[in-house]
């Protein structure tokens, strides 16, 4: 973690409104040393607009650093005038990306803003070319960073990216209790967990974007529906429910702790913990989630497709997503841990390719 930085940020657009990009480089203030890079390429944007994006793809690195103080250094006059708050901000396409800047530098002890010649932010502006180089590309129908194939995969086109989040701390996950189709609120705890993801969400890129936010879909029942509230609450947004993000129908086990459902239930307990066709009784197999699952998930990758989205479920359908994802068998149930308010990324692209970026992560907690 780092507690002073200086955040570097650029944009361009070819054209202006045409192929953009930004670029942004955050150091060590006293080192010099780079910490993190951000080349992103935007579609078709303004020049104003794509600087915006610079800045606030800095600022969320920033944070992804642990940074409590921030000195931003910039060559558009426009940007630095705006923030700090000597220009005002005349254009309406600007306005919401000014709003997510100013959001964003709430989020420290310290931002200053500081322009420079653009020989001084030569770092930040040949990130910005690349993206505007690997843009054009694109819109000339050539091979691109955004639709060429991603690395070792070989995957083409360009992915839906699904930010996977768990449902924060309820009375029932703190007894280790079968919680399914009951519907319990979030504790204290899970509600404070929930607002870290997301403002940890709000700071991640490709969630808030010159082309609006991405889209919360959420499983109906309270405690989610309470996590995704709070990522709402972050981002802006509209929040939508899908019933295909339900938890396993636990049947009669619901509300039992594990001691007491392996007391009641010896045998059928012990086979359901190895054998993804047993069900509950009154309830569902694990196979028969991971096939409601699959259906959920068709459904989103062809009304979001090569979007951003945030899926807000339980934890057996997050494991779901993930074997998807990672094509493996019913073993992932079994042996793969996830934690309350915890956050996994997975991209599926169109030519049935799929990469996991993060799993479990709760870094946010701290």
């Amino acid at each position: 973690m780092t507690s002073r930085v200086v955040v570097e940020a650029d944009g361009g657009s070819r054209g202006n409104p045409g192929p953009a990009g930004c670029g942004a480089v955050v150091r060590d203030a006293e080192s010099g040393a780079v910490l993190v890079e951000r080349s992103i390429g935007l579609g078709i944007a303004t020049n104003n607009a794509a600087e915006y994006q610079g800045l606030i793809a800095g600022l969320r690195a920033a944070a992804e650093v642990g940074a409590a103080e921030v000195e931003v250094r910039m060559d558009s006059k426009l940007v630095i005038e705006q923030m700090a708050g000597r220009w005002k901000v005349k254009h309406e396409n600007l306005r919401p990306l000014a709003a997510e800047a100013r959001r964003l530098v709430a989020g420290f002890e310290r931002v200053d803003f500081e322009w420079v010649p653009r020989d001084r932010n030569a770092h930040a502006d040949r990130l910005a070319n690349q993206a505007m180089d690997e843009q054009a590309g694109a819109e000339q129908g050539h091979e691109s960073a955004r639709i060429r194939p991603s690395g070792w995969l070989g995957a083409h086109g360009t992915p839906t990216k699904v930010f996977l989040l768990r449902h924060g701390q309820t009375p029932m996950s703190v007894d280790r209790r079968y919680s399914g189709r009951g519907d319990v609120t979030l504790t204290e705890l899970g509600e404070r967990q929930v607002r870290a993801a997301g403002k940890r969400l709000a700071a991640m890129d490709g969630v808030i974007t010159a082309d609006g936010v991405a889209p919360v879909i959420a499983s109906p029942l309270t405690r989610t529906r309470q996590t995704a509230q709070a990522v709402v609450d972050a981002i802006g947004g509209d929040l939508h429910l899908h019933d295909g993000l339900l938890e396993t129908d636990f049947g009669d086990w619901e509300g039992l702790t594990f001691l007491e459902t392996a007391d009641q239930y010896p045998r059928l307990h012990r086979e359901w913990l190895g054998d993804p066709t047993v069900r509950p009784p009154g309830g569902e197999s694990l196979d028969e989630v991971f096939e409601r699952v699959t259906t959920t998930r068709d459904d989103l990758l062809q009304r979001y497709a090569g979007r951003t989205i945030i899926v807000v479920s339980h934890v057996t359908p997050i494991k779901a997503f993930l074997r998807l994802a990672l094509g493996v068998g019913p073993q992932l149930f079994y042996r793969l841990h996830l934690d309350l308010a915890s956050l996994s990324i997975v991209e599926f692209y169109p030519d049935g390719n799929a990469s996991v970026r993060l799993v479990n992560d709760i870094s946010h907690w701290s």
